[in-house]
């Protein structure tokens, strides 16, 4: 193994799980850590550089569904959720929080190995975020979108409800400003993965979103279309 492989944490509280799947995934040239907590895992994420997240969803103290969440908003690591469920509302859930997919114990290691590796290949393939700013808030224009409240304030400081796609569409366009995402990638970073989204969803989101943040939405300043390729958000973004 070397620097460059793909380092894998495993975070499971089910000790024989997660040192046996540490180990198959070291044999098969992945580097991989094992802890047993979200609180260890947030330490590993910290202190490490993480390619991707096993996560199992139940865990005493902090749960996976959680972690996940925290993960996907401040770290952008691709996570691939463990549950002994196999309900689809649990399935739907995990993908809601942000997980790439989603794996029901007991499982077969080589197929987990898999979808590790399309995973990985998925995430690679998508634009990186642009140092986007970090802390609370991100503003751009006249507007500024709390990241906890998941809030979006206008310069009068009048709060705007947003739907969750509308939130995660914009925030993934606020990690990237002025760079053109096709409709595939946004289906991949904005939208619940898994789930019967395509390409006219996006338009469709955009489309609200931008009846929410322009000043005219039929000619919009922001959210720019650009055709054969996607759209572009245009506004410099800065921390708040």
């Amino acid at each position: 193994m070397t620097p460059e492989d793909p380092h894998i944490l495993v975070v499971d509280d089910h000790r024989e799980i997660r040192e046996s799947l540490a180990q198959f995934l070291k044999k098969n040239g992945r580097r991989a850590t094992a802890v047993d907590s979200a609180e260890a895992a947030r330490k590993a994420i910290k202190e490490n550089r993480v390619d991707l997240v096993i996560l199992d969803i139940m865990m005493p103290g902090e749960d996976g569904l959680s972690l996940c969440r925290h993960i996907r908003e401040a770290n952008h690591i691709p996570v691939i959720v463990l549950s002994a469920r196999a309900e689809e509302l649990d399935r739907i859930i995990g993908l809601e929080v942000g997980a790439d997919d989603y794996v029901v114990k007991p499982f077969n290691p080589r197929e987990l190995m898999a979808r590790i590796d399309a995973v990985l290949r998925r995430t690679h393939a998508l634009p990186p975020d642009v140092e986007a700013p970090s802390g609370d808030a991100m503003r751009f224009d006249r507007w500024t979108l709390k990241l906890a409240e998941r809030e979006l304030v206008d310069d009068e400081g009048v709060t705007h409800e947003l739907s969750t796609g509308e939130y995660r569409l914009l925030l993934t366009f606020l990690q990237r400003p002025k760079i053109v995402l096709t409709r595939e990638q946004l289906l991949d970073l904005a939208f619940e993965r898994g789930t019967d989204v395509f390409d006219r969803a996006v338009d469709t989101q955009v489309s609200r979103l931008r009846r929410k943040i322009e000043i005219d939405a039929r000619t919009p300043k922001l959210i720019k279309t650009v055709w054969g390729g996607g759209y572009v958000f245009t506004a410099p973004v800065e921390k708040a």
